[in-house]
């Protein structure tokens, strides 16, 4: 029962999200090619966002946390969305179903085809109900989840309210007043889901209370599966790009081991990153909405999430001047390096890394943890034989925008781990392999549009020498 209850709360939350965000979107045809899968699953990550703004409205105003106080108002707001969508004119249930089945694509394929994306689904399906077991069932795991995020969750819960938490010696010396944990800094977001699954169940539950990181791997996969229709790729190609990035080692383990900001760091930044670039595409006023709110949440998840906003502006610039943009980005990351350098001497403190002049990249360690080790199966294998096939088609016009993306965090991460004190994480691999894994999901999308047009190329240049 205590499962029930807090799926159900969360699915309440998924709803409402869903729904925010088609009223955002405006008119469009839920049974177009990926439209349905993508606004369910940017659902639940626009439901779980605005419902931890309550949380901090709620604490701002000195109303207690509750199930009224939290549920009703998140209530209230599906019913105007849905309202906003009725108005402009939900499409009749016949057409609701079309929309469901093209979701899971069994509609559009045939064949063999249909045995193989039936066979896949199946399988994700399985993996998922494992990976629910070990969310339910395995207790808080005593590491980071443990001692930077869920010690506010437990102080929230139990004062039914958020309040500051301070550094060790603020803690000190206020004789009580104020709460302290290993890091106090840290955004209110990751803990606030804890607080809202711990209100739902009536008592503080270190397992269940991570439902939420299950409920958001199966909204991040659907939501991916839909922007890879919504980029013209065929279902069954869809679901092999998003099965790859809900089988990530790494990922699967941020499910089982819940607690962590790095999954949800993942998927805010991804799908802002992906609204962004269809808003781009398609000059739709109701994508950029959706990415406006994703992007908001990126700070609100972990301190890097401010850097990983700041790439969002390299898209824009290069779709919005389609002459001089890519020259434009790569000259801001040759000016970037340079006030790199200027820092580095200085030993500054940027987002609480320690810049210093000692470059000394952690070649060796990176490359396990890439292509030796077990973290990601094949994927970089994959991703580099993909730019090797695509490498002309970098700079399409359909792609220099992503590329561009890509490319600057990929450059950040080269900044956190040549030049901070995070490169002395990478050889006991733990936080390299997280940080990476914000950018993971966005690169697999762009190594399937970087092979698809490589591929196209290269089978228009040979098929007139066959004939």
């Amino acid at each position: 029962m205590a499962i029930l209850i807090v799926t159900v709360a969360w699915l309440c939350v998924w709803i409402a999200g869903t729904l925010v965000v088609a009223a955002l979107r405006g008119p469009f045809d839920v049974r177009a090619p990926g439209e349905a899968a993508w606004t369910k699953g940017a659902g639940f990550v626009a439901g779980a966002f605005i419902a931890t703004l309550w949380m901090r409205a709620l604490s701002a105003l000195g109303i207690a946390f509750g199930i009224a106080s939290i549920g009703l108002p998140i209530a209230a707001l599906a019913v105007v969305a849905a309202a906003i969508v009725w108005r402009r004119g939900m499409p009749p249930p016949a057409a609701i179903m079309s929309a469901l089945r093209e979701a899971t694509g069994l509609r559009m394929v045939n064949g063999w085809t249909r045995v193989a994306f039936a066979a896949l689904l199946a399988w994700l399906v399985l993996r998922f109900a494992f990976l629910f077991a070990d969310v339910v069932l395995q207790p808080l795991y005593p590491w980071d989840a443990w001692i930077q995020w869920a010690t506010k969750a437990r102080v929230w819960f139990e004062l039914h309210r958020m309040v500051p938490f301070v550094d060790t010696a603020q803690w000190l010396a206020g004789n009580g007043a104020f709460y302290t944990d290993a890091s106090p800094s840290y955004p209110a977001t990751v803990p606030l889901w804890q607080v809202l699954s711990s209100v739902a169940l009536g008592r503080f539950d270190d397992a269940l209370m991570n439902i939420p990181w299950w409920m958001l791997a199966v909204a991040f996969t659907t939501a991916i599966y839909g922007a890879l229709r919504r980029f013209d790729f065929g279902p069954l190609a869809a679901l092999a790009g998003a099965a790859v990035v809900a089988t990530l080692p790494i990922l699967d383990m941020h499910v089982a081991l819940a607690g962590y900001a790095d999954l949800p760091m993942a998927a805010y930044f991804t799908l802002a990153a992906l609204a962004l670039l269809f808003a781009l595409e398609r000059r739709d006023r109701g994508d950029a909405l959706v990415a406006l709110l994703f992007a908001a949440a990126c700070p609100t998840i972990k301190q890097p999430g401010i850097a990983w906003l700041a790439t969002l502006a390299v898209p824009l610039v290069v779709a919005l001047i389609p002459r001089f943009g890519v020259k434009l980005v790569l000259a801001g990351f040759a000016v970037a390096l340079a006030v790199l350098l200027v820092l580095a001497q200085t030993s500054a403190t940027v987002l609480g890394y320690r810049l210093h002049l000692d470059f000394a990249p952690p070649w060796s360690g990176l490359a396990d943890s890439l292509f030796l080790l077990g973290t990601w199966n094949i994927l970089w294998y994959g991703v580099v034989a993909a730019a090797a096939i695509g490498v002309r088609d970098w700079t399409a016009p359909r792609i220099a925008p992503l590329t561009m993306l890509v490319a600057a965090g990929v450059l950040f991460l080269f900044f956190v781990f040549a030049f901070t004190n995070a490169r002395a994480w990478v050889d006991t691999q733990t936080t390299v392999n997280r940080a990476i894994l914000h950018l993971a999901p966005l690169v697999v999308v762009w190594a399937m549009l970087v092979f698809r047009a490589g591929a196209a190329r290269l089978d228009a240049a040979t098929r007139p020498a066959m004939t």
